[in-house]
């Protein structure tokens, strides 16, 4: 595992700006399905946590006559451009290895299409697929997947066991390659 944890991401002031916004639940559960999904398809764990943990946090809010307009913000939404954006410097800020940040940052911005004009189905790394795979397994209806909640002790929890997981994951991996 690279010298930045999922912890030490989640407790950055940055991070925790912006994920309260887009949603702490949400975005655990999502790193969660992300670590499940990188395991079965063979794709780095730590990448795909990484991005799904961060995947929202270019989320903003949309309010029309003083009240939530979810078809106005999907409208303007660019949200994937912002995130990527914002990952990628609070992760060369925290000290992450220039590549991680980039893989990171380019399953964040892909892991939607929305904000464009075509789709970019069929065209995702594996990685950028398990994000986006995540990402819409724990979707709900008018966005309300952003609005469960979740308390800072139980999402260091969550972080605890998904970074022991991507550790386990890892020396699993590099013990293969080097029984090849």
């Amino acid at each position: 595992m690279s010298k930045v944890s999922l912890i030490k991401i989640f407790k950055h002031r940055i991070t925790q700006k912006y994920l309260r916004r887009s949603g702490i639940h949400h975005a655990i559960s999502v790193a969660k399905l992300a670590v499940r999904l990188a395991e079965e398809r063979g794709v780095d764990p730590e990448i795909a946590a990484k991005a799904a943990l961060l995947h929202d946090m270019g989320h903003y809010e949309w309010y029309r006559d003083g009240k939530w307009d979810y078809k106005e913000y999907r409208k303007h939404d660019i949200h994937a451009i912002k995130g990527a954006e914002r990952a990628h410097k609070l992760l060369i800020r925290l000290g992450e290895d220039r590549l991680m940040a980039k893989e990171v940052s380019l399953a964040v911005l892909l892991h939607t299409d929305s904000y464009l004009p075509f789709s970019v189905e069929g065209q995702r790394t594996a990685v950028q697929q398990v994000v986006a795979d995540a990402d819409k397994m724990d979707e709900q209806p008018g966005g309300l997947h952003h609005y469960k909640e979740m308390e800072f002790d139980e999402a260091l929890t969550h972080l605890k066991k998904l970074d022991e997981a991507i550790v386990k994951s890892t020396s699993i991996h590099l013990e293969n390659k080097a029984a090849e």
